[in-house]
């Protein structure tokens, strides 16, 4: 309760900031060529000093607190084992600090600290209690720009990737949500402006332990990932054709579980739970247009072929034989836009994605693997649950369909509503590849229906300016009968989240 009050007020201090800054505004313009006071000229001093310390440094910081409330979001049951450990109640305080260090106009070297901390009043296995964890580089990487006297660019090392909308290339780093989304990779990246393409070519080193190339300050033993992976990417973005954008795409990863544990993991099964072997090559492409002032759509899909484990050995007294097979799988995500160029902004959009599942009874797994869109893509809520039919933070096995408005009342807020109504594309109770031991009596499937159910979220924003915003999010899910009768309560997920850059 003293945080939801905390919530509420901080809420009504910050509908009165753009008052505030109307009014200030107004003072401004009333007074315009006077003196401002010293503080001010302090102000903008230290900041400039901050931003540009010397002329071969440039700095920024960004701080984000986050309060969540949320329940049954991974057992779908309103007191799966009589100890309300589908509570959920935490705070997050995340602070970043970033350098850039120029050594001349084409290169620089690239750093960045995030610390964040957590604070915890209910949640699964956690007392009410504050970690404040560790400190480490989520960025460190040297960039070379005009290589060999060609539009070329180089990054080696620690760094972002991001590609299209992100839905197979996004977060390197699943383990630790929203904390970091990072890459280890070599990156090049040529521009062939005569034809408005760009080609990437991309070599991926990341490891499970957070330890393995730069050591935490306060090092807490986590994991970043799932396995160790190597992959090689290879990406082409092409804009010569009016009002259309064109992606193609060759990825492969290969995924090398580890045996070993670490506070990230649902113990005592190692990590060989969480991942499986895989060799995986996927094929895709993406088309995004725009008819008119009004009409635009985006369409992307995949084809993956190779190998991937479908069993887990976890060991114990409760092991199951380890199998591979072929892997044959697709995916699509696709999304049609329609805008009103009116006055608050109005948006209509209807969008449909499937990921295919494992069929039952076959030798092989058509199960789409999202590679590196372990991410909450369309639902915070949702991924959660997930968690336990997959055991590896995957949406997969899925047909979407969606509906949503979003606008702007007033200027600096925005207001999107968004229906999602899920199925399975097939049936996980009827395949022993996935009937797992450790989901019951958690979360349970049945046989006889794959509609997964309805998802609801309303997301409220606001942004005063390049500095300051804050959004509070709000899900409600409902089971359908592809879930057990015993696992169709009504789960919910909010959030408060407020973001100051300096």
């Amino acid at each position: 309760m003293k945080k939801l009050i905390f919530a509420l007020g901080l809420f009504a201090v910050l509908l009165l900031i753009p008052m505030a800054l109307a009014a200030d505004k107004t003072r401004i313009e009333a007074t315009a060529g006077a003196e401002p006071p010293p503080h001010h000229h302090l102000q903008g001093d230290f900041l400039d000093w901050f931003h540009n310390p010397t002329d071969w440094i440039e700095m920024g910081a960004d701080f984000r607190f986050r309060t969540i409330w949320a329940k049954n979001i991974d057992s779908l049951n309103d007191d799966p084992l009589g100890n309300r450990e589908n509570h959920w109640n935490f705070n997050r305080y995340r602070t970043r600090w970033w350098q850039k260090f120029k050594f001349d106009e084409n290169v620089d070297f690239n750093t960045r600290f995030v610390w964040e901390f957590r604070n915890w009043d209910e949640g699964p296995g956690k007392d009410k209690s504050t970690d404040f964890d560790e400190i480490l580089f989520d960025r460190f990487n040297l960039t070379v720009r005009n290589m060999f006297g060609m539009p070329l660019t180089g990054v080696f090392g620690r760094q972002d990737l991001i590609f299209g909308r992100g839905w197979l290339i996004l977060d390197g780093t699943p383990l630790d949500g929203s904390r970091t989304i990072h890459f280890d990779a070599l990156r090049f990246t040529y521009d062939w402006e005569e034809k408005a393409t760009t080609f990437d070519m991309i070599y991926v080193f990341n490891r499970a332990a957070q330890d393995a190339w730069l050591k935490p300050i306060n090092d807490r033993d986590r994991h970043f990932m799932q396995q160790d992976e190597h992959a090689f990417i290879f990406y082409v973005t092409n804009k010569s054709l009016e009002k259309t954008q064109l992606e193609g795409y060759f990825i492969y990863k290969n995924n090398n579980p580890i045996n070993s544990t670490s506070r990230d993991e649902p113990t005592p099964w190692p990590n060989t739970v969480w991942s499986r072997k895989a060799e995986i090559y996927t094929l895709g492409g993406a088309i995004q247009h725009r008819f008119d002032e009004n009409w635009s759509t985006r369409v992307e899909g995949a084809v993956q072929t190779g190998t991937k484990q479908v069993k887990n050995n976890i060991g114990g007294g409760v092991g199951q034989h380890v199998r591979h097979a072929d892997l044959q799988a697709f995916g699509l995500v696709s999304r049609l836009d329609y805008d009103f160029n009116d006055e608050h902004k109005n948006n209509l959009h209807i969008g449909y994605e499937y990921l295919s599942g494992d069929k039952p009874g076959t030798r092989k797994n058509e199960q789409f693997d999202p590679l590196w869109g372990h991410w909450p893509q369309w639902s915070e809520l949702y991924v959660y649950t997930y968690n336990l039919e997959t055991m590896i933070g995957e949406t997969t096995n899925l047909h979407r369909f969606n509906v949503g408005h979003s606008f702007k009342p007033w200027k600096n807020w925005q207001i999107n509503t968004d229906y999602h109504a899920l199925w399975a594309d097939q049936n996980t109770s009827r395949n022993p590849d996935y009937n797992y031991p450790w989901a019951s009596p958690l979360l349970q499937t049945s046989n006889s229906s794959k509609f997964r159910g309805h998802l609801f979220t309303l997301w409220v924003k606001w942004q005063c300016c390049k500095q300051l915003s804050w959004h509070w999010l709000t899900e409600y899910f409902s089971p359908g009968s592809y879930y057990d009768s015993s696992n169709r309560d009504g789960a919910y997920f909010l959030r408060f989240n407020i973001e100051y850059v300096f």
